[in-house]
């Protein structure tokens, strides 16, 4: 059961991921074709000038080179831009290994508690049972000394109640070493990742929102949105309905 919630909840967490994924792949491959258009303009305008500069007056040169400074500035943007996005998917990718580093530590932990609980539970019944084991070999001895000697037939056992056999001790697995992650246990935590507050966070306009608060990365946000927001959860259930 346990394992089951885990994978339910990850799961959950990696509905949205595939479309905010191909999201950014798509914006990245357009910001790429413009900058790839605007390289051929800048060689087309540079392969003019150098034909044309000798017969150029001097106010003709200064445009045309603020031209080609121009059509450079708007590709460096478009670069930035692809740079902005390709950091986002990463941070977008990165948070998801986080979460599910996170919840790999909290059900093995869980399932080191299981095991040792067992193995207590377990201790105690053998315990009992060598103890009732021992009431019911005292009982047998005093019977056969209450017995008078001349009714013991020679030959003649007792008959004894068989212990029934012990269950085989369960073994117990010991989980692997989690990975050391130095989180505050005070400090909430917050967003479809389940991490502290940081950065640039926005809140889900749902008043019954179970999370309220969301990093804008993880979210695919770079700006805050104009209107009433919807975390990808709500909308879904907004769907829904």
């Amino acid at each position: 059961m346990a394992t089951a919630m885990y994978l339910e909840h990850y799961l959950d967490s990696l509905e949205s991921l595939p479309s905010e994924l191909q999201r950014n792949f798509n914006l990245m491959r357009d910001l790429d074709q413009r900058s790839q258009e605007l390289l051929k303009q800048i060689d087309n305008l540079a392969e003019e000038y150098l034909d044309n500069v000798r017969g150029m007056v001097p106010e003709r040169r200064t445009d045309h080179l603020e031209s080609i400074t121009k059509l450079f500035s708007k590709s460096k943007e478009f670069g930035d831009d692809k740079v902005q996005l390709a950091m986002q998917t990463y941070e977008m990718v990165d948070k998801h290994i986080r979460k599910l580093d996170a919840d790999l530590a909290r059900f093995e932990a869980d399932l080191k508690d299981k095991t040792s609980s067992s193995s207590r539970g377990h201790d105690h019944d053998m315990g009992k049972k060598n103890k009732d084991k021992e009431k019911k070999r005292k009982k047998k001895e005093e019977f056969e000394d209450e017995i008078p000697k001349k009714k013991k037939k020679k030959g003649q056992l007792l008959p004894v109640e068989a212990d029934p056999p012990l269950p085989p001790f369960p073994s117990i697995t010991h989980p692997s070493d989690v990975l050391d992650m130095p989180v505050d246990p005070n400090e909430p935590t917050y967003c479809l990742c389940h991490q502290v507050s940081y950065g640039e966070m926005i809140g889900c306009d749902n008043t019954d929102c179970p999370i309220e608060w969301f990093h804008f990365a993880c979210v695919g946000l770079t700006t805050k949105p104009k209107g009433k927001w919807y975390c990808p959860r709500c909308q879904e259930e907004r769907k829904k309905k």
